[in-house]
């Protein structure tokens, strides 16, 4: 079942296109991708789907129903884990949790409270100050926040941006947990490891549009058989090559000696498109 359609999303600030005519859709208890360079527009088509900015022109549909002229009903279907940390600093997580359940009107709030803490496995630290939390701790919090509510979709911003690896890895598995618990998430990055890892169907983004969309395992698999590191003049670039003729044809052409091949990941799609994008 499709949650979320969006049609042909257009945002230009100052001239400059930010998204340029976005499509996609996400299937409900789905993690769909959202892929790209930091100022891709990523952050942009999370804006306009969530109704905190209002597109130029294009359409987005929750469950059938036109969220830029309901954004009531839209509001009450989401969720949102922004980028940058807004919790408060001087209050515990416990406090900073059941004003959120408060304001979002959820029943019994102390003891949602409390279930949630446990659920995620942050119960030990519900009367620390948010301000003795380190970064991932709370990226946590907020995580756990937005499963106070019932939200059918989660927007998720770069949410392991900047932390450790470790780190990375048990955000990941708080992500699929929510999954698992019937949740749709639009997830942002530009880890193509997190993409990998998390993601059913991940789209491409690059200089505001959307060059590509599948699983992450098909996109590689369409990219080509073949990732090549190359030098280009003085830039080190990755391509995709779909045989060993091609390959050959291409760096005979361009007088390339100095390349060496490994196994296409993710990474390598990304890398190329780069390099094609004008």
């Amino acid at each position: 079942m499709i949650l979320l359609r969006a049609d042909h999303l257009k945002k230009t600030y100052k001239k400059i296109k930010a998204v340029d005519g976005v499509s996609f859709h996400i299937h409900t208890g789905e993690i769909f991708g959202l892929l790209g360079e930091n100022g891709a527009g990523k952050t942009t088509v999370i804006k306009m789907l969530s109704t905190l900015t209002k597109p130029d022109s294009g359409s987005a549909k929750m469950l059938g129903v036109n969220i830029f002229t309901n954004n009531f009903f839209a509001r009450e279907q989401i969720a949102i884990v922004p980028q940058e940390i807004n919790l408060d600093n001087e209050l515990c997580v416990q406090d900073n949790l059941y004003i959120y359940a408060k304001l979002h009107k959820v029943e019994n709030a102390k003891k949602r409270v409390a279930d949630v803490l446990s659920q995620f496995g942050i119960a030990e630290k519900a009367k620390e100050r948010v301000s003795d939390l380190s970064g991932g701790q709370k990226r946590r919090v907020m995580l756990t926040r937005v499963m106070l509510g019932d939200p059918k979709l989660i927007f998720m911003d770069e949410p392991t941006i900047g932390l450790d690896p470790s780190i990375r890895k048990d955000i990941w598995q708080m992500i699929r947990h929510i999954k698992e618990s019937g949740k749709s998430v639009l997830l942002t990055t530009h880890y193509t490891d997190e993409a990998e890892q998390l993601c059913g169907r991940v789209a491409l983004m690059q200089k505001g549009k959307l060059v590509k969309t599948g699983s992450p395992a098909k996109l590689v698999e369409q990219a080509g058989s073949l990732a090549v590191d190359m030098a280009l003049g003085r830039a080190q670039v990755t391509k995709m090559f779909p045989s060993d003729a091609e390959l050959i044809q291409y760096v005979k052409k361009h007088n390339i000696n100095d390349y060496s091949i490994h196994k296409p990941r993710l990474e390598d799609v990304l890398l190329d498109m780069k390099e094609d994008c004008p």
